[in-house]
């Protein structure tokens, strides 16, 4: 049990971390300051990879809840508050503490 929760730590923490730079940095600079003009090549295009690496990790992090889930022996609706903690900037860290806390 310790190395899934271990596992669902890091990538709790790397999920939420990139979260917060897909929601705060990229989407704001993208949208926002440079969406604007058709075609422009600003720094929204440069740091396309904050994307891209948080569409690679999400799906990772998803698979490590459902494993401590499992591990854990939540019922399937914790499970999924868990699996979407994912989704909001900062909910995934909070959901990493609360787990540690209690299964550490």
């Amino acid at each position: 049990m310790k190395a899934t929760v271990t596992r669902f730590r890091i990538m709790a923490i790397i999920s939420g971390v990139m979260s917060l730079l897909l929601w705060f940095v990229y989407l704001p600079i993208r949208h926002h300051w440079f969406g604007l003009f058709a075609g422009n090549t600003g720094p929204g295009e440069k740091i396309i990879w904050i994307a891209i690496v948080h569409g690679y990790l999400y799906p990772l992090y998803v698979l490590s809840a459902v494993n401590f889930g499992f591990k854990a022996k939540w019922p399937l609706p914790k499970m999924l508050l868990l699996i979407l903690a994912g989704t909001l900037p900062v909910a995934s860290l909070w959901a990493e503490r609360r787990v540690v806390r209690t299964y550490k």
